[in-house]
């Protein structure tokens, strides 16, 4: 029953979410090559055979992960020659800065174990480096025993494979997946966080100023903000640092730029519009071929409701760029009606006729006052303009100037004036766009 109720609000969630997920995903991809591994950050396991010898964490040369490859390669190359395998020997390095106790087989130096290594595992030095001598000494015994035939290394080359990459996989999963349950439940915060905050801006803004418009602005500023706050908290819980995710969107802002460049333009034009406030919500409209209410003004996109019913969005840089005509920018709207008549008629008089129709239609404002202008002289018709002022909304309008059309007719035809062609009406109303 609970679930069946929150359905509807879970489906409006999910969107929300999904705009930060995607961000926190573009910003990953963008700059992983700018960055280390997070993975590397820690320690990394050294197998044989897909089999855990032990773990060890980075050096100041190399990162875990590196570390454990080159000393992987260096246990598969001492078993090109099986036959030849010796006890592993343990002996100081011949670096003067490196005091640490190096591990060879065969004469081929496998690795080094540092100071760091023993202070990690909590062991002497040289205790850690026996231990370790000890388990590489075993691994390659058992290893070589494998790698008795042609059939042998083959079988076990493949096996070894597998087990690797399904190791390393599970590794790499218990990895990210705490971290990206963190970074999901932070942003699970921060959604919750973000819609009181805009619920509260919007109570707050109601009682400071009853403006739609502020209050949209502020309701989203707001919104957003908190937002970005989550984001940066979810990165940094994803195991992105705050100073490196600074370095690599410095180092990555070009790419960026393109990637986001059309939401960034929309971003600052929503801004723009909610500033400088060109029209407000429930204006009415036109932008390119769309004509409507305004429904809303986010940040993307200006949402407008089409007088057929249909939504349509405008993405911001369009609306903030394209030429904006207002129709109920001002109270008041004038109209126009189109009227031709036969020569033959008492201009002035049919023309008091049709101005008092105008005047007398209902939706028709008595100030300013309809008139009657001669706009132009037809081949065979008189083209008159009656002109009027109603509500500037267009339901009103088209409503009103329906009305003009009526009257004009009745009046004509009772003051006995013939209309042109009387199986068709010669009327029509003409919207002015400026």
């Amino acid at each position: 029953m609970l679930m069946t109720m929150m359905s509807p609000r879970l489906a409006s969630v999910v969107p929300a979410l999904l705009r930060p997920l995607a961000l926190i995903a573009l910003l990953c991809m963008t700059l992983l090559p700018t960055m280390p591994v997070w993975a590397q950050e820690g320690v990394a396991t050294v197998r044989l055979d897909g089999r855990a010898l032990f773990r060890i964490g980075p050096t100041e040369e190399l990162e875990a992960r590196p570390r454990a490859r080159q000393i992987e390669r260096q246990l598969a190359a001492v078993l090109e020659t099986p036959k030849g395998i010796t006890r592993a020997r343990i002996e100081p390095t011949e670096s003067e800065e490196n005091d640490g106790l190096q591990i060879s087989v065969a004469g081929r130096p496998l690795m080094v174990v540092s100071p760091a290594d023993a202070e990690a595992n909590g062991q002497p030095l040289d205790r850690l480096a026996r231990d370790w001598a000890a388990i590489i000494d075993r691994a390659l015994e058992t290893a070589a025993k494998r790698r008795d035939s042609d059939r042998g290394r083959f079988l076990t080359s493949v096996q070894a494979s597998v087990e690797n990459a399904f190791a390393r996989l599970l590794e790499s999963a218990v990895n990210i997946i705490p971290r990206v349950l963190a970074a999901l439940l932070v942003l699970l915060l921060f959604w919750g966080l973000a819609t009181a905050v805009r619920a509260l801006m919007k109570k707050i803004v109601q009682r400071l100023a009853n403006d739609l418009t502020v209050e949209n602005l502020v309701r989203q500023v707001s919104y957003y903000a908190v937002w970005v706050l989550g984001i940066i908290v979810a990165a940094s819980a994803f195991g992105l640092e705050p100073s490196t995710l600074a370095t690599g969107l410095g180092l990555t802002s070009l790419a960026l730029g393109f990637a986001l460049k059309d939401i960034l333009s929309n971003f600052v034009s929503g801004l723009l519009i909610l500033t400088l406030r060109p029209f407000q919500l429930g204006d009415q409209i036109i932008i390119g071929e769309t004509e409507g209410s305004v429904e809303r003004i986010e940040l993307r996109a200006t949402q407008i409701r089409t007088y057929d019913g249909r939504r349509v969005l405008v993405p911001n840089a369009e609306t903030f760029t394209s030429r904006v005509t207002n129709n109920t920018a001002a109270p008041i709207r004038r109209g126009k009606v189109v009227c031709k008549l036969y020569y033959g008629i008492d201009i002035d008089a049919i023309s008091a006729v049709m101005r008092d129709a105008a005047q007398q239609t209902s939706g028709v404002l008595a100030t300013p006052q309809a008139e009657v202008l001669l706009n132009d002289l037809g081949e065979s018709q008189l083209v008159f303009d009656v002109l009027f002022w109603c509500d500037s909304r267009r339901s009103d309008f088209v409503t009103t100037a329906s009305e003009v059309r009526k009257g004009l007719i009745a009046a004509l035809l009772a003051a006995g004036v013939t209309l042109p062609d009387q199986a068709r009406q010669h009327i029509v109303v003409h919207t002015p766009k400026s």
